[in-house]
């Protein structure tokens, strides 16, 4: 049912938010707004215990076990995969149905938990009429902040991501771009240990996507943990190595791409190898147990697909030394997040 089915209008919605904000006694000194002490801060940032999600007979989440502690984690996976039900639990939009979710070991609903999470969602709640720096200002006051904490901590924010210059117009007229920084300016607005962004680079300009890389990489070097949930798989590999890949609800793989490559070892590899005669190398390569098929289509090069890439590059290394092969490069061609991806879910690792 919309606002206006209910007899309120948007306007007195918008004017309400402002008149709530607005009241503060006129003695009342600025005390800054410290963060919660964390007593729990040994335990686990964020902590999935066999968590399960069911809306109807719809099975979102089964029996999800997750443990994040620091940096960069990003989260991958096809559309209906779990991924926005996850980050809902994680925080505290949603409870589960099944299992425990837990920040810092206090349960995710838990308010005082909140409060150790920022959160930028993949899509936009605004208030189209105010401005974005009225905007942030009004979610510092709905945090409760003071009037010059609110504003000290808004203009801190929006500096941060790139939007001071920008933010004295109506959000009615941002592009995508700008309306994603607007969201993580929000969720900055506390400094919160634990960064839960959903899409954030969707929409953003090159140039703007490196400077939110840059960003990110700087929060995580100040400790806080960052979850990422991405389509941009490139992108996610130039912020970080660990990730998480979910499909059908399940916690699919977790670690480096490296490792959960390595763990693939019923799938094939295929490598790049540019040889001085490609097609002699070819017919010795063809003799290797590991080996399932050869491409020799470039001048001087040949791609290999073979089974179990340890037991390949440890054949492949005696194969060199024997024959005394002059190999110019040895290059794998899918230890990206694309190719694992696309392994783990069956596809072409596309999301």
């Amino acid at each position: 049912m919309t606002s206006e089915e209910l007899g309120v209008r948007r306007e007195d919605t918008i004017a309400a938010v402002d008149t709530l904000v607005a009241r503060e006694p006129a003695g009342v000194a600025a005390v800054p707004h410290s963060p919660l002490p964390t007593p729990h801060s040994s335990l686990p940032l964020l902590l999935f215990e066999q968590v399960s999600k069911w809306y109807g007979p719809v099975l979102a989440l089964n029996q999800v076990t997750l443990e994040l502690t620091g940096g960069i984690t990003g989260l991958v996976g096809h559309n209906g995969a779990g991924k926005s039900t996850l980050l809902r639990m994680a925080n505290g939009q949603l409870r589960p149905t099944m299992g425990r979710v837990g920040v810092r070991g206090v349960d995710a609903w838990d308010w005082r938990a909140r409060r150790l999470v920022g959160y930028c969602p993949d899509v936009d709640a605004f208030y189209e009429d105010q401005s974005g720096r009225r905007f942030v200002y009004t979610m510092a006051r709905l945090c409760g902040y003071t009037r010059s904490e609110a504003a000290r901590r808004t203009e801190g924010v929006l500096a941060r991501v790139g939007m001071a210059d920008r933010a004295d117009r109506k959000l009615r007229g941002y592009s995508k771009g700008m309306r994603q920084r607007i969201k993580l300016a929000q969720a900055l607005l506390h400094d919160p240990e634990l960064l839960i962004l959903d899409e954030p680079l969707s929409g953003i300009d090159p140039i703007g996507r490196q400077e939110l890389l840059e960003l990110f990489q700087q929060l995580a070097g100040q400790g806080k943990c960052l979850l990422i949930s991405s389509h941009e798989l490139e992108a996610l590999e130039k912020l970080t190595n660990h990730v998480v890949i979910m499909a059908r609800g399940r916690v699919a793989a977790v670690g480096t791409l490296q490792q959960i490559r390595d763990l693939l070892d019923d799938h094939p590899v295929s490598v790049c190898v540019e040889v001085g005669e490609p097609r002699a190398v070819a017919r010795l390569l063809l003799a290797m147990p590991e080996v399932l098929a050869v491409d020799v289509s470039a001048a001087d090069a040949v791609t290999v697909k073979a089974r179990s890439p340890k037991r390949f590059f440890e054949q492949f290394g005696k194969l060199v030394v024997e024959h005394g092969l002059e190999v110019r490069r040895l290059e794998p061609l899918d230890e990206s997040a694309h190719a694992i991806l696309g392994y783990l879910l069956g596809g072409s690792g596309r999301t």
